[in-house]
């Protein structure tokens, strides 16, 4: 029996890096990661003990940092696409000993410039050109001995190429980046400067792990590993998506229909991933079913604004209008928040029809203000000052008593002047 209720997001092995390393800007700041590291940035106030004690304490929350960040690289190394909770990580040996190899390195990049500083660029590329390596040697079996061999990193790095000094420019440009973070944090208070400056460091590192756990991902197959989140997928039948994808374009090629109707089901539920939705639109248009392209489409819409996945409503938006140019969502809230998100992206033909279109469709929702001063101002950059200050003329009247009214007023006014000019 399927434990239907477990839920996860993994990723293609074959995902191109450039779109990992867009979408890891964020992955320090989703799911369980956030809170972790907001956790562990006030734990370290307990670094303002006196003695040694502070010293003791700012070394264990570090400690937990580098093991957190190592679990986010074992958990990227497996597929999966979402922050590990904590203390849920895939191989407890190797993620305590990431975390004593780093907390090492650390320690001793530290100590170097004290007792022998002229060893400290040496020693600092000679940091940068092997953590990778070691890194990755015990994400691979978990063992610490084999990993601090130098002749395990040749055989990692043959085994990458030139693809192994992504991960060195990740640990360098981290390294830099927390040195920059400690002297903007040294111009602040420090009880405000040691929560933001450890707060920095955590998704620096986490963001730096879970990139080097993207790529041992991406060449899995090289070192004999099975990403977990494939086998779970398989095991919780996730991979019945993809089976009902392939027979529906197997079916598709004699009978259209019959495909159509076969993803209808799977379709009604919100988890249905977006290749499916795809699938099912491409083969409307095969069929030339125009109503049901626009009747899948807010639907789709409605479900990606409730995910928070705005941009892809309004990419959904845009096929619907390339379909019927009067399109336009049946809630006047989600075509507001794209109406928005239009205007943000520089879309500013798009976000005028769809203002013009919502104020005829909804001029008594309490929203038509907002939504006639976005339309102005993309008037405005449109060159017609006058029709903008008609349009807010227009929604002023009718909106005597709105919160907004004086805004609409004052607008109203400036583009007047500014038109007199």
């Amino acid at each position: 029996m399927k434990p239907a209720h477990v839920r996860f997001r993994a990723v293609d092995p074959a995902t191109p890096f450039g779109e990992r390393l867009a979408t890891g800007l964020g992955y320090p700041l989703r799911g369980a990661a956030l809170p972790t590291l907001v956790g562990l940035a006030l734990i370290h106030y307990l670094a303002l003990l006196p003695l040694f004690l502070g010293t003791v304490a700012s070394l264990l929350v570090w400690g937990a940092t580098w093991r957190y960040a190592a679990e986010c690289m074992l958990h990227t190394a497996n597929g999966f696409a979402e922050p590990p909770e904590v203390g849920l990580g895939d191989s407890e040996r190797a993620a305590w000993g990431l975390t004593l190899v780093h907390v090492l390195a650390a320690v001793c990049c530290l100590l170097v410039p004290s007792f022998a500083p002229e060893l400290f660029w040496p020693m600092l590329l000679a940091v940068a050109l092997a953590l990778p390596a070691i890194d990755m040697a015990l994400a691979f079996d978990g063992s610490l001995l084999p990993a601090l061999n130098p002749l395990y990193w040749g055989q990692i790095i043959r085994r990458f190429g030139w693809a192994y000094l992504l991960p060195v420019g990740i640990n360098v440009l981290v390294g830099i980046l927390v040195v920059l973070a400690s002297l903007v944090t040294a111009q602040l208070p420090r009880l405000l400067s040691l929560p933001l400056f450890t707060f920095a460091c955590g998704y620096l590192i986490v963001l730096g792990f879970h990139l080097m756990g993207a790529m041992i991902h991406r060449r899995h197959e090289h070192f004999g590993l099975t990403p977990e989140a494939e086998v779970l997928a398989e095991a919780l039948g996730s991979n019945d998506d993809q089976r009902l994808l392939d027979h529906a374009r197997e079916l598709a090629a004699h009978d259209p229909m019959a495909a159509t109707r076969l993803l209808v089901p799977r379709l009604q539920d919100r988890e249905a991933p977006a290749e499916l939705h795809q699938a099912y639109r491409d083969l409307l248009r095969r069929q030339n079913l125009r109503d049901a392209l626009l009747v899948h489409g807010q639907i789709r819409i409605a479900a990606l604004v409730a995910n928070d996945e705005p941009r892809k409503a309004l990419a959904m938006l845009q096929d619907c209008v390339a379909i019927d140019p009067d399109f336009l969502p049946d809630d006047p809230g989600n075509a507001g928040a794209l109406i928005e998100l239009a205007a943000r992206s520089g879309m500013r033909r798009t976000a005028l029809k769809l203002c013009r279109r919502w104020l005829a469709s909804w001029p008594r929702d309490g929203r038509a203000p907002a939504v006639a001063l976005i339309a102005a101002r993309e008037l405005e950059a449109e060159g017609q000052p006058l029709e903008a200050s008609v349009l807010l003329g227009r929604v002023a009247s009718a909106w005597a008593d709105h919160p907004q009214h004086g805004e609409l007023l004052a607008r109203i006014r400036q583009l007047q002047s500014e038109n007199r000019a």
